[in-house]
């Protein structure tokens, strides 16, 4: 049985959705090159963390990663680590204290889709243009519909609090990585939510105006099939900076996580750390 190895500083997973909807994972570690993922299922693979941490954006090490791998400063600083990516409503451009203007310039005040999403059920979301079909991916979502388009980040985080009264904004990944999900109908789901949400959008869209506010009613469900061979019955996750090692056979990639015999990592939790990987097979 041959190995191999590779070591560097853990990123998100890169994954493309396919012509046939399946989505293709890699693992990035550092700028090394990607590590195509899917080839890997069912086999033997082992992560190791020695401790080190890096900020993903200025590179200083660090003992504790905050925000999904910066450092203290930098996610004290950054505008991508405010509280209104979180919360989109309560972006606070217009009153000129953006941490970082230019940032939001490029990055917020650009068109944003408002969409629902079947992860084992359905839930409302938002995401930049830019981050169709990633968002998806990343969540785990096994059907996906657009059915609003706005001018900027804000006014779409007003649409969602406004859809999310009637309906989940969050995903259950437990349930999301037990299963794969039971189709729904998207569209139906999306008119009985215009119905019930009909005044608040109109307020919404009187405000900034109709050209900002623009529903979508000839977009089609997006269909995502994961690489899951296995799906656990009960989910144990594992936790790197309690014990520094995890291990198994990989049964599936979901969302941001691997899916082993032995438990279930996510692994944009480590983003910035140091980490080994190690195939066998």
């Amino acid at each position: 049985m041959s190995l191999k190895t590779a070591t560097g500083i853990c990123k998100k997973m890169p994954a493309e959705l396919s012509a046939d909807g399946s989505v293709q994972y890699s693992l990035q570690l550092g700028d090394d090159a990607e590590i195509s993922l899917n080839d890997k299922l069912n086999s033997q693979i082992t992560i190791e963390f020695a401790g080190a941490i890096q900020c993903i954006h200025c590179g200083r090490k660090t003992k504790k990663s905050f925000s999904q791998g910066y450092c203290f400063p930098c996610m004290k600083k950054l505008a991508q680590c405010d509280q209104c990516i979180m919360s989109p409503e309560r972006c606070h451009y217009d009153a000129g204290t953006c941490r970082e203007p230019e940032w939001a310039d490029k990055y917020c005040m650009t068109d944003h889709y408002v969409y629902l999403s079947n992860t084992t059920a359905a839930k409302v979301g938002l995401t930049r243009g830019s981050q169709i079909p990633t968002r998806w991916i990343d969540q785990g979502a096994e059907q996906a519909l657009p059915i609003y388009r706005t001018a900027t980040r804000q006014q779409a985080g007003f649409v969602e609090d406004a859809l999310r009264q009637h309906i989940a904004d969050k995903t259950n990944w437990r349930n999301m990585l037990k299963s794969s999900a039971a189709p729904i109908n998207l569209e139906t789901l999306r008119d009985e939510l215009r119905e019930m949400t009909q005044s608040a959008l109109e307020e919404i869209t009187e405000r900034f105006g109709a050209s900002n506010i623009i529903a979508l009613d000839s977009e089609k469900v997006i269909d995502l099939t994961f690489p899951v061979s296995t799906y656990p019955t009960k989910i144990t996750s594992f936790n790197l900076d309690k014990v520094p090692s995890a291990e198994g056979v990989l049964q599936g990639i979901k969302g941001q996580y691997l899916i082993f015999d032995t438990g279930v990592i996510n692994l944009r939790k480590y983003t910035g750390y140091e980490l080994t990987f190690t195939f066998s097979g």
